[in-house]
């Protein structure tokens, strides 16, 4: 008898549940977004943002499936008012941040500061890309409409802060939902 050898393939891409996964957070972002947000005045959450950061918290995609991840969840913020275009580029550089921050070590014990601090500056890299190109193309002559950039400032940190929270929420019971691995407390 020869002895068997079971060999394993290497990870080439997103598994199907993973590319699932992705489509499914971000619809949810969409709805929330879309119902929800419009509940909140001032200071709102963006849940494209925080679905497709958690998205790659739970996957930890490869940067350039993290790159297409960004894409997509720009297109879909196409489908609601506001400045055309910007979010083709602000969240990419968000998801790309975020996959990027997947590498930093941040636990206190069995703690992990990833959810939230990887949120936070992921959400702070897109909302100030998008301010970036939105001035640019102001002072560049196109007509798009502009508040001072003080009030976005308070605007980016605010929603921050809130995707952080709702992502450190949903993190750990989607983690062990999915079956991830084990879900450190945070």
């Amino acid at each position: 008898m020869e002895k068997r050898v079971v060999l394993k393939e290497k990870k080439s891409g997103l598994s199907i549940s993973d590319v699932i996964l992705v489509g499914v957070l971000l619809a949810v972002g969409a709805v929330l977004k879309f119902f929800v947000g419009s509940m909140f005045t001032v200071m709102k959450p963006n849940f494209i943002i925080a679905m497709y950061c958690l998205a790659i918290l739970l996957i930890r995609p490869k940067f350039i499936e993290a790159v297409i991840i960004g894409i997509l969840a720009g297109a879909l913020c196409q489908v609601f008012p506001g400045t055309p275009y910007i979010n083709l580029i602000s969240e990419p550089v968000g998801a790309i941040v975020m996959a990027l921050l997947m590498y930093v070590p941040m636990e206190i014990g069995r703690f992990s500061l990833k959810p939230v601090i990887c949120t936070f500056i992921s959400t702070l890299a897109s909302g100030f890309t998008f301010i970036s190109v939105l001035y640019a193309a102001f002072y560049a002559g196109a007509s798009v409409a502009t508040i001072p950039i003080g009030v976005f400032i308070t605007i980016i940190f605010g929603t921050a802060v809130l995707n952080s929270i709702i992502v450190q929420i949903l993190y750990i019971p989607l983690k062990l939902a999915l079956g991830r691995g084990e879900a450190k407390a945070g």
